[in-house]
């Protein structure tokens, strides 16, 4: 019997503490994991577009989380998105359900609200975000 594909997770921000927690829970989640400080360093990367999500913080330092899915969109990279944010606002909450985002979660974030939105966004690259 085939082994189901695992899923592989690009997350980008800038704040290696969150990096390297969301990291961790990830992959003992059995998850592929990609991490990146910049939107720019994963622009430059090869990134597969089946069976994975982006997640990325909302404001970072250069490139913003909504201007690398924009980005990404215009480069023909099609993949969910989950935006993270500390920061959050009903203006933010907007901005992601108008560009399409898979989820929009608040950090600190929920482990299993994040396991959980992964699943979605990669089984049904649809819009759900909660407000």
């Amino acid at each position: 019997m085939p082994e189901n594909p695992k899923i592989t997770v690009y997350v980008v921000d800038d704040d290696d503490s969150v990096r390297d927690a969301i990291n961790m829970l990830l992959q003992s989640a059995r998850m592929n994991v990609h991490t990146f400080k910049t939107g720019d360093i994963l622009l430059n990367s090869k990134l597969q577009e089946k069976e994975c999500c982006l997640i990325s913080d909302v404001k970072m330092k250069g490139i913003d989380g909504f201007s690398l899915y924009k980005k990404l969109h215009a480069i023909g990279v099609d993949i969910p998105v989950i935006f993270l944010t500390a920061f959050d606002s009903q203006d933010y909450r907007q901005h992601a359900r108008e560009i399409g985002a898979a989820g929009y979660l608040t950090k600190p974030v929920d482990d299993q609200a994040l396991i959980d939105a992964i699943h979605w966004a990669v089984t049904n690259r649809k819009i759900s975000i909660s407000t």
